[in-house]
């Protein structure tokens, strides 16, 4: 590649961060033209070509280019000392090639018109509908590991295999689409990540690779999490980036499979985020309202707990403020913590369609 190109392609970041930020300025522009529609084609042909491949693409070529990176590096140790300038250049110049395929692929649907929007609901919520809803919530978990775990001091054993969760998770946003048609789901994939011994190091559940659109969920996560996981990333898959709609969207999917182990996974991924929200402002009302779900879920949250926790490390909250910083540059001001945000859409959704 001649010099003029490469200094063409690196120069080019500049325009476009000024374009990402005037058409993300616009969310209503970016519903129509982009989330519903160029990235409705883009999705499904990244979801054709590489769905039907049972591991991941994306980690092989992320993989890939860090070694290739690393390649880079130790050839060019003396000229980074020694000429800084071109090796400068050539770092802009993939990073303006990442940036535009990025944005281009997936990333738009971060300024996309907010869900509460779309949907018709209401932004706000009473302290009293968090916890009338909460109190349904507790209810409807426990009816449900009843029927799954047969006495409530026992935790619910998912008996499918991963590969099965896969291919049962599909029949959630078969339904929701019905209602939702804009959350129609084809050309499944759905993978496990070849990275989920790094994943649970950094503390994440799973990810899409924005750039094959390939879902790729942590596969030494907790099986009674696992489904709802699925769906969450299933929900970036469909364009919904910013987290606590992903979240919700995961949701809607998981409690609207007639399995009972998806809707298991949705009450209690739903609960541990509304109970979290009391927990804040009243640790009394918070442990009475604990003290009311079944046993064998408490153990469930407890193993998930203990999960997370066997695998904290000195360089996990690194990864957690550059993925917030990421998040804060990307349309979310809460960064993560707008994954409990999903809260607000739960209440307002089941306001109008009780429990």
């Amino acid at each position: 590649m001649n010099t003029k190109l490469k200094n063409g392609i690196a120069i080019s970041i500049l325009p476009q961060i000024l374009l990402v930020k005037w058409f993300g300025s616009y969310p209503g522009l970016v519903e129509t033209y982009y989330s519903n529609g160029v990235y409705t084609y883009v999705s499904k042909f990244f979801r054709f070509l590489y769905g039907w491949i049972p591991f991941s693409i994306g980690d092989i070529i992320y993989a890939t280019l860090i070694v290739i990176a690393l390649r880079y590096v130790y050839l060019k140790r003396k000229k980074i000392k020694d000429k800084p300038l071109p090796i400068f250049r050539d770092v802009a110049m993939v990073l303006s090639v990442a940036y535009f395929s990025f944005y281009v692929l997936w990333g738009f649907n971060y300024f996309r018109q907010p869900v509460y929007k779309t949907m018709g609901l209401r932004e706000q919520y009473t302290k009293e509908e968090l916890m009338s809803f909460t109190k349904k919530l507790i209810e409807s978990t426990n009816t449900v590991h009843l029927a799954i775990a047969a006495h409530d001091t026992l935790q619910a054993s998912v008996p499918y295999s991963q590969a099965e969760i896969f291919e049962k998770t599909t029949a959630g946003y078969d339904t929701l689409k019905t209602q939702f048609p804009y959350l129609t789901y084809t050309n499944a994939s759905i993978k496990r990540s070849l990275f989920s011994t790094m994943l649970t190091y950094m503390g994440y559940g799973g990810y899409l690779n924005p750039f094959t659109n390939e879902a790729q969920v942590n596969g030494k996560i907790p099986n009674f999490r696992f489904p709802v996981v699925t769906c969450h990333e299933i929900a970036h898959q469909i364009g919904y980036a910013a987290e606590n709609e992903a979240n919700f969207m995961g949701y809607l999917a998981a409690v609207n499979n007639q399995d009972l182990y998806f809707k298991y996974a949705a009450y209690t991924y739903a609960l541990s985020y509304c109970l979290t929200e009391i927990r804040r402002s009243d640790e009394a009302v918070f442990k009475s309202l604990y003290a009311q779900i079944n046993r064998g879920i408490q153990k469930d949250y407890e193993e998930l707990n203990r999960f997370w926790v066997s695998y904290e490390n000195p360089l996990e909250p690194i990864f957690k403020n550059i993925f917030n910083s990421f998040l804060k540059a990307n349309n979310q001001p809460k960064g993560i913590q707008s994954y409990s945000l999903v809260v607000s859409l739960l209440v307002a959704y089941h306001s109008e369609n009780p429990l």
